[in-house]
């Protein structure tokens, strides 16, 4: 079963630099650390060894998860997609019928979100919200402590 996730050209990016520096980097390091280890003795009792072979051991799972997730990451193409609803890749303006403030977000995949800089994962309960919903719409959104409404303001592709 193959998990097809989007990317920006940012994000995969990102994705394909941080796989490279683990295979580039931090891959030869772990070698070393076994190697010297190794180089200390009695391999059935050295506790430093046994550590830096399960360290190598998680590395090279995350190096694995990562590379089958860029294996299947796709690019989109914003200029294809549908400016007038809540898409990936949309700039939503809304406002808050509780309290009436205004906030800005971009909807991206889940690898990234960022809610300092705006940008909530389509997946988040306000991302899901807001998926498929057009300028005038109210999103109603269930939150731990009840449901929110938002007023959506404008639309656009950042």
């Amino acid at each position: 079963m193959s998990n097809v996730s989007y990317y920006t050209a940012e994000g995969l990016k990102k994705l394909k630099e941080e796989l490279n520096y683990l295979r580039d980097v931090e891959r030869p390091k772990a070698s070393q650390a076994i190697a010297e280890a190794r180089d200390k003795g009695d391999l059935s009792e050295n506790a430093e060894y046994d550590a830096a072979k399960e360290a190598q051991g998680l590395l090279e799972m995350k190096i694995s998860k990562m590379e089958a997730t860029l294996a299947n990451a796709r690019l989109i193409d914003e200029s294809q997609l549908d400016t007038s609803k809540v898409l990936v890749l949309s700039t939503v303006k809304l406002k808050n019928q509780t309290n009436g403030m205004e906030m800005k977000y971009k909807l991206v995949a889940e690898s990234e979100a960022d809610l300092k800089s705006g940008k909530i994962s389509v997946n988040s309960p306000i991302g899901k919200g807001l998926l498929g919903k057009s300028v005038g719409d109210t999103a109603e959104i269930s939150v731990p402590n009840g449901t929110m409404k938002f007023d959506i303001l404008e639309i656009t592709r950042e």
